[in-house]
């Protein structure tokens, strides 16, 4: 791991249908989230659900730095490190079957900013999974 890697986050996943909040620093977004910077589509699918959660892990794989970490029937999570320094970005996805999509959160485990690489990142996957 890089020098600023951070450590994994504990608190990840998904309670209560819900995944992680956003923090008030512009390095996350977030399908669930209602306020400005951090707000993201989720991901569309046609078809069946879990069909479209089971290609999300043939598309990190392709894209530089992923780094799959838990894969289950509703739930993804994955990392990606970036290349000169080692950053972290945390990345998850909730099949929401009743909402008839996949929620979306990914962010930097550190600093204040990301450049908009987290947003870059989850359009790339939106791109890709069609």
């Amino acid at each position: 791991m890089g020098l600023f890697a951070g450590k994994r986050p504990t608190d990840l996943g998904v309670h209560e249908g819900r995944l992680k909040a956003a923090p008030t620093t512009p390095n996350c977004v977030n399908s669930q989230s209602d306020s400005g910077y951090s707000r993201i589509a989720p991901l569309a699918y046609s078809g069946d659900g879990k069909r479209a959660l089971a290609r999300l892990p043939a598309i990190i794989a392709a894209m530089p730095s992923g780094k799959l970490i838990d894969f289950r029937a509703d739930y993804l999570y994955a990392e990606f490190t970036s290349k000169l320094f080692g950053f972290v970005d945390d990345i998850e996805f909730y099949l929401d079957e009743k909402a008839g999509v996949i929620h979306v959160r990914s962010a930097s485990r550190i600093g204040h900013g990301d450049r908009g690489v987290n947003r870059q990142r989850v359009e790339a996957i939106r791109q890709a999974l069609g």
